[in-house]
């Protein structure tokens, strides 16, 4: 789907290959084979084409041949050419749009490699192509980009052959926090899959093993798994997690050299929760950065996840018809701290007026555009979340395509007020023009500077209203407890802060009566009856920013400068204190990996960090703020392992869901393992007094 419209003034709408591929062979009636010389089999190929089918133009070659070299057919616009590809001469002639058309048959040699050259005028993704094979199909291929040679091999097809097409494992999540092993299977083979077996290992070790029945894994399509025992990573350090599918119908895969995918994970040590520590004596407050570092109107802040490149990003808002832009600060806070002002070649449609940025735990971050209509032309609102590469040399590079260097976008959120990462691709937006909370998930991007977004995931959750500053200023951000699924919501107009539980709701109805739908997604529906409710509305003038860490909730109120310390783990969730910074305007608010409180304020155009009174030795002096126990979710027994060091007489409250103490046991019962069989499914807190701090372990009971 083309983000723009300056290109033939129009908004434009691409078909959603996967969807129409699917049809296509649902509804294929097999060719009668044709009397191929021995030796040879009659191959025949169907081009779909999208809503600019004048654009494309392909050739059918030996294998290794270039474009125009002993072409076999060629076929589409022939004014494209060999050499047209992004061209942008936008020629007519050539195949009709969002048709399917069938060129051949061809008699073609049996096991010999053949090309497919393809190129499309504008550069932004085309046609799709199905190689058949004596009627049967063997090969599917969708052209992405300006160009590509896709290469098949003429021959029966392999019945069954399963492959990972996109493993989603993250590449950095802290200790002791539950991965779900999730992605996309895609069948390359000719024979329905209706059983199978998922499994996955860590560095090599015993395969966990997840038996699945009632499946309908149709040739060619694809199939998102999920397994249904997390890995709970116990310690810091680099691990490689591997998922494949075996035992499909109950027979071996039957081409094995695709069968694995591979991550390489960075388990992190957990932030640690000294927040309690703000609650006495005087926190220290240090200016990091104004505009001196390139601030202008900095809205919101996140550092990224990996450790070693130790770098803090903020997002400013700028002016909406350049764009927001970034600073990205290397060593943020040390002496030698450097930064660098970045603004995408595109940034005026893909991040205009940005109110929010966010990390996922795989380089990629998505950012949130406060603008109504992203094209500037006042209506429709054709304005989402976008996504981006954080690799130096992707993100606001120049040549990648005819959208500047986003991967990705959806249409979906016009005035976003607040973004939060949950997994991957997926995030959580709050929706300023709708005034509801989105989940968007990007699932597969589709490279710097293109357009595909079909294949995206919407959903809506509207049980309770969000009101955005009415001057489309202070934001109105949100965040995900990702250890207990708790999404916290700033209500700026309401005054208020709310929580909602995102495992809970179900499917309503599509999204289309909700908001105009302008690309064709795999998804977009509408969710109800999902668990919520306010956890802060007193003591409120402008909520902005929002973070959580561990049991405690910090928001930003723009109005006065504070930060405000919340306890979530007990009933009503009680204020515990509030954090002066001595300036309105403050906005974001994150918590960075040493525990300290960062902050940005707009109006004064700085970078701000916060630590407690007694900050200098904190490491040295405290013990860690959290322990892990296991396994987690938890059945019958819980564990407290040995290397958790605490002593085994200490006393160690356990804590539900509501924040109610509900009993108290010894370090050393945990050893032994404890008795889970009375408890509730749901999420509890083990809280214990260790020296001279809190610790606390969260887990979740599930039977």
């Amino acid at each position: 789907m083309v983000d723009i419209s300056d290109r033939r003034g129009n908004i434009f709408v691409r078909m959603n290959l996967r969807s129409t591929l699917s049809v296509v062979l649902s509804s294929f009636t097999l060719l009668a084979t044709a009397q191929c010389p021995s030796g040879e089999s009659e191959v025949t190929i169907e081009v779909i084409t999208d809503n600019y089918g004048y654009e494309t133009y392909w050739e059918l070659l030996p294998s290794g041949s270039p474009c125009g070299t002993g072409t076999i057919f060629s076929g589409g616009n022939a004014l494209v050419g060999c050499n047209g590809a992004g061209a942008e001469n936008q020629p007519n002639g050539g195949y009709p749009s969002n048709a399917t058309i069938t060129e051949g048959p061809w008699c073609l040699t049996n096991d010999a490699q053949y090309d497919i050259f393809w190129a499309d005028d504008w550069g932004d993704n085309g046609a799709s192509f199905n190689v058949i094979v004596n009627g049967n199909t063997i090969e599917q291929f969708v052209g992405l980009g300006a160009t590509d040679v896709f290469t098949f091999t003429v021959n029966a097809g392999t019945p069954l052959d399963l492959t990972i097409h996109q493993s989603r494992v993250p590449l950095f999540t802290p200790a002791g926090r539950p991965v779900t092993i999730t992605g996309d299977l895609r069948s390359l083979g000719t024979t329905t899959v209706t059983s199978m077996d998922l499994n996955y290992s860590i560095n090599g070790g015993t395969p966990v093993v997840m038996n699945m029945t009632g499946l309908s894994i149709t040739p060619f399509s694809y199939y998102t798994y999920s397994h249904d025992l997390p890995w709970i990573p116990a310690q810091a350090g680099n691990v490689e997690v591997a998922v494949w599918a075996s035992n499909l119908n109950g027979q071996a895969d039957e081409v094995p050299a695709n069968d694995v995918a591979t991550t390489q994970v960075r388990v992190l040590e957990p932030i640690p929760q000294i927040i309690d520590l703000y609650l006495s004596g005087e926190p220290v407050i240090e200016t990091i950065a104004d505009d001196d570092h390139d601030l202008l109107v900095p809205r919101d802040l996140d550092f990224h996840p990996d450790p070693d490149r130790n770098e803090l990003w903020v997002i400013n808002k700028d002016v909406e018809n350049t764009g927001g832009s970034t600073v990205r600060f290397f060593g943020p806070g040390e002496s030698d701290m450097t930064f660098q002002w970045q603004r995408d070649p595109n940034a005026w449609h893909f991040m205009s007026l940005p109110s929010g940025i966010a990390f996922a735990d795989n380089n990629n971050f998505s950012t949130c555009p406060g603008v109504f209509d992203a094209n500037h032309n006042g209506a429709p609102p054709f304005t989402g979340i976008s996504l981006w590469n954080s690799d130096p040399a992707v993100y606001a590079q120049p040549g990648f395509g005819p959208l500047g260097s986003h991967i990705d976008m959806v249409h979906a959120n016009p005035n976003c007020q607040g973004i939060a990462h949950e997994s991957w691709n997926r995030f959580w937006v709050v929706d300023g023009y709708n005034g509801d909370i989105t989940m968007n998930d990007f699932r597969m991007d589709h490279g710097p500077g293109m357009d595909f977004h079909d294949d995206a995931f919407i959903r809506r959750y509207r049980d309770f209203s969000i009101s955005k500053d009415p001057n489309d200023h202070i934001v109105s951000h949100t965040v995900l407890d990702k250890n207990t699924g708790w999404l916290y919501v700033v209500d700026h107009g309401g005054q208020r802060v709310l929580r909602m539980d995102i495992n809970t709701g179900e499917v309503s109805g599509p999204g289309a009566d909700a908001f105009t739908v302008f690309e064709p997604y795999d998804e977009y529906s509408i969710v109800s009856g999902y668990t919520w409710e306010v956890v802060a509305n007193t003591g409120l003038i402008e909520p902005a920013g929002i973070e959580v860490i561990g049991d405690r909730l910090l928001v930003s109120d723009h109005a006065t400068g504070e930060i405000i310390i919340y306890d979530i783990a007990a009933s009503g969730f009680p204020e515990l204190g509030r954090i002066a910074t001595g300036n309105a305007g403050i906005m974001g608010i994150t918590v960075g990996p040493d525990g300290h409180i960062w902050y940005v304020n707009a109006t004064l155009h700085q970078l701000g960090r916060i630590a407690p009174e007694t900050g200098v030795g904190i490491a040295e002096t405290i013990a860690p703020a959290v322990f892990n126990v296991f396994p987690n979710p938890a059945d019958d027994r819980l564990y407290l392992p040995l290397s958790a060091d605490i002593d085994p007489a200490t006393n160690i409250e356990l804590i539900d869901m509501t924040g109610r103490s509900i009993a108290v046991h010894r370090a050393a019962e945990l050893h032994r393992g404890l008795d889970l069989g009375a408890l509730a499914n749901g999420s509890y807190t083990l809280r214990t007094i260790d020296r001279d701090m809190v610790r606390t372990a969260r887990f979740v009971v599930k039977h």
